[in-house]
């Protein structure tokens, strides 16, 4: 009885309060129109249609036809998808995207940990080090690339000249297939580990400072304090950097096609000697513009989406942290 009581007394009061002050009950907020607000976002989404969605379906109603860019398309249905499964120069450019991949992939990430465990202890000039590590990741890449063409040159390179100053013989870097991938891969390496250790660094800079306190009163030095506490707690953003790294190295494309264009003998976009670095992106590139193979193009785009989908969700798979969420819920 006395819970009744209490409970409807709020209610008389608001309806006295309601009669005293002659007003009702709280109405509605006024909301103006609200076109400004769309008007105000569809820049993005004109944008995103015209450059972002139209170009993807046309590219997949063009993969089932056959078109030299110039009169109508002649519509093929799979026959560009039975062509491409067929393709021993197709399954060659897989290969040496995941020898690049391979090459340039581990090391990165090896690399950028320790850089970043650098940097994230207390050392002098570390804001210096952090620009110097992130400018080849904002430098062109087609500059980079001419120069490292140069540095991995057959007769005047400097790497050639070092190797040739320690008594070892010169390397063919851009005149075999495998020299060509570990150039390229060389140079993957040296334009994604300094943006991966930025990554890193955020992420260690989120561990808790008295959880390395604690281990050290436990005797704990730095390195056990590394593999015990940091790679741990680091995992979330370690599945992150692989999962970009994953779909950023399966596409590669401008490195190999600078670097092997001068000394491709027969196109410009074969991937230089024995097609070493004819990579996924560039076979599609030669057939779509150089041979005008716009239909059989749209097919390999295809081809390569999925494979770096299936990819991705493998190294998503196996990624470590992939569970941390779920083990904190």
């Amino acid at each position: 009885m006395s819970l009744t009581k209490a409970s409807a007394t709020p209610t008389a009061l608001g309806a006295r309060l309601s009669r005293r002050t002659g007003r009702g009950a709280p109405r509605s907020v006024r909301r103006g129109p609200a076109w400004p607000m769309y008007l105000a976002i569809s820049p993005f989404f004109i944008l995103f249609c015209v450059f972002g969605l139209y170009p993807t379906v046309y590219s997949l109603v063009l993969s089932f036809q056959k078109w030299n860019g110039l009169g109508t398309p002649v519509w093929v249905g799979f026959q560009n998808f039975i062509d491409l499964f067929t393709d021993e120069t197709f399954y060659l450019a897989i290969r040496n995207t995941f020898i690049i991949f391979a090459l340039s992939t581990i090391p990165m990430l090896i690399l950028a940990l320790v850089l970043a465990a650098m940097l994230n202890s207390s050392i002098r000039y570390s804001t210096l080090f952090r620009i110097a590590y992130f400018v080849p990741n904002i430098t062109s890449v087609v500059a980079m690339a001419v120069l490292f063409g140069s540095i991995f040159g057959q007769n005047f390179g400097i790497a050639n000249q070092l190797l040739n100053a320690v008594g070892l013989d010169s390397v063919p870097w851009l005149t075999t297939p495998f020299g060509i991938q570990v150039t390229v891969a060389v140079l993957m390496t040296y334009q994604w580990t300094g943006y991966n250790a930025i990554i890193f660094l955020a992420g260690m800079q989120a561990i808790g400072e008295d959880i390395y306190e604690a281990a050290s009163l436990d005797g704990a030095g730095a390195f056990r304090q590394f593999w015990s506490i940091t790679l741990p707690l680091l995992r979330p953003t370690i599945m992150f950097v692989v999962v970009v790294s994953t779909i950023t190295g399966l596409q590669s494309f401008t490195e190999a096609q600078v670097l092997t264009s001068s000394s491709s003998t027969t196109n410009p976009n074969s991937g230089g000697a024995g097609q070493g670095g004819l990579t996924m992106v560039l076979y599609f590139y030669q057939q779509a513009f150089n041979y005008n193979k716009f239909g059989y193009g749209a097919a390999i785009a295809w081809g390569v989406f999925l494979i770096v989908v299936v990819f991705t969700i493998i190294s998503w798979r196996f990624s470590p942290g992939r569970n941390d969420g779920k083990a904190t819920r």
